[in-house]
């Protein structure tokens, strides 16, 4: 079963929220941001060519306009290939772990794969950016040497930065399934 929601960015662009459930404790959470839209990017490639050509009439150097187009070529595969981010996903299996995956716009994948035994809690934080409150969804890791004590905070969905409202579904979504994982080896 899936089903997707319209939400909005912490900048206010439109983001989905996909939401498929595999099994009772299994879980895909997908945020996708807006996708990379070919007027923005022929109007900045247009723009550098532009700007290189006015160099050239001036200085009448061919290196100019090569330079120029080798620059935006490279440019557009670092930033499709590094930067740009189309969708951010959280699949949660109770039994298992959390895999984090971020898909790029070239279609590049990276993936992070933390153990459940490792999960202390997911929760939403704070923080001040820019004069704003900005909200953030993280993983608490379990320190080793103190239970009861964090080790590390993996924050989520850094990219797409959704707003709250989009934050919480996500979040009651990882409560359950951690939930069934601290009740079931209690009823055993």
């Amino acid at each position: 079963m899936a089903e997707e929601r319209r939400f909005r960015s912490a900048s206010g662009a439109p983001i989905a929220l996909r939401r498929r459930q595999h099994s009772a404790s299994c879980r895909e959470l997908a945020v996708r941001g807006p996708r990379l839209q070919l007027r923005s990017l022929s109007a900045a490639t247009s723009a550098v060519w532009l700007a290189a050509y006015g160099l050239f009439a001036l200085s009448e150097n061919s290196v100019v306009l090569s330079a120029a187009i080798f620059i935006s070529l490279i440019g557009l595969i670092i930033y499709l290939h590094f930067i740009k981010i189309d969708q951010e996903s959280l699949l949660v299996i109770g039994s298992l772990g959390i895999q984090v995956t971020s898909s790029y716009a070239s279609g590049k994948e990276s993936t992070t794969f933390i153990e459940m035994g490792r999960v202390k809690d997911v929760v939403i934080n704070e923080a001040i950016h820019m004069q704003k409150v900005i909200y953030y969804l993280c993983i608490l890791l379990q320190d080793p040497e103190d239970p009861q004590g964090v080790s590390e905070v993996v924050p989520l969905f850094q990219s797409s930065k959704p707003r709250l409202d989009c934050l919480i579904e996500v979040y009651k979504s990882c409560q359950e399934i951690l939930e069934q994982r601290k009740t079931a080896p209690q009823s055993s």
